[in-house]
């Protein structure tokens, strides 16, 4: 079984969570990971090079998913654009690129890591995730977590997932602040503002994604 892993600080407590879970069983042992940035992911995934990953949400409208997702509320600091008077797209992304034509900003696209690095110093940047939740009220999804086959293991993972507390243990932390040059304290903060259960609300956002996705040109 080989699951699409990213390694963007915004799934780090389910990554926790996952070796917390696989450990020393059997699924552990058949579970492999492949790891690359989300666009990179998407097309791993519908190539069927992984068996489950979490998905950009404007590449996984056809797919199937559980109930865990990548959501933010309302402010999330690390899908930013950045004005300028030349549109760049971020190479990494797939929702972000499209939400920024939704919300008609223009500019340069970053997401991930680089885009927390890049708030946490700067103010001149555009929170696209802020900026959706003023304008529709909704919270904005980027990924759902996909599969293939295997639904009632996903839907295992989904509901102990997030019946749990995940705490990051510290050496964790202060490894993911070294390889991301983001301390600690702001990573936990950074944390705080994304949610990973799909609610009623969410999926509500959700839908109002792809009907406004599909009315602007990609």
């Amino acid at each position: 079984m080989i699951f699409g892993k990213i390694e963007y600080l915004n799934l780090l407590p389910f990554h926790v969570f996952m070796k917390r879970y696989t450990k020393g069983s059997a699924a552990k042992m058949g579970m492999e990971y492949k790891k690359n940035v989300p666009a990179k992911i998407n097309s791993a995934f519908h190539k069927r090079h992984v068996n489950a990953a979490f998905i950009s949400s404007i590449s996984a409208k056809n797919s199937q998913y559980v109930g865990l997702g990548i959501v933010a509320k309302k402010e999330v600091q690390s899908v930013l654009v950045i004005p300028s008077k030349i549109n760049k797209i971020d190479i990494e992304s797939a929702s972000s690129n499209v939400l920024a034509k939704i919300l008609q900003q223009q500019g340069e696209v970053i997401i991930g890591d680089k885009a927390l690095r890049y708030a946490l110093k700067h103010d001149d940047y555009i929170d696209l995730a802020k900026l959706w939740n003023e304008r529709y009220k909704l919270p904005f999804v980027f990924a759902l977590l996909c599969y293939h086959t295997d639904k009632r293991y996903y839907k295992k993972i989904e509901q102990m997932f997030l019946k749990q507390e995940i705490k990051i243990p510290s050496y964790i932390l202060k490894k993911s602040a070294k390889k991301t040059g983001i301390c600690e304290k702001e990573i936990l903060n950074y944390l705080k503002l994304i949610s990973y259960k799909l609610d009623a609300k969410t999926a509500l956002g959700l839908k109002k994604f792809y009907k406004l996705s599909s009315e602007v040109s990609l």
